[in-house]
């Protein structure tokens, strides 16, 4: 599986979940990448994202290293770490969830 199917995975499962936001890191080349998955929507917080809901929120040469499990809505002052950091794959097993 892709990083971008996961995305799409990852997406679906919080459409389903409403009260949890993932949080994915990773690298664009060199450069630390962060993406928040709430409620079937992405978001980079450190790369801009096409206005296009059918483009990809994954800029070219991105690389996921890891997932966080978040509860939702969330407060960055307060945040609420449910799980990880862990891979993408396990965060999508069941047991994550």
């Amino acid at each position: 599986m892709t990083d971008q199917e996961l995305v799409l995975a990852l997406e679906e499962r919080t459409r389903l979940h409403t009260q949890w936001v993932v949080r994915l890191r990773g690298q664009v080349g060199e450069v630390p990448f962060e993406l928040l998955i709430f409620r079937g929507f992405s978001s980079s917080t450190t790369h801009p994202t096409a206005f296009d809901p059918d483009a990809s929120v994954l800029p070219e040469g991105t690389r996921l290293d890891q997932a966080e499990l978040l509860q939702g809505p969330l407060l960055p002052s307060q945040e609420v770490v449910l799980a990880g950091p862990m891979p993408l794959k396990d965060l999508l097993a069941q047991a994550s969830w």
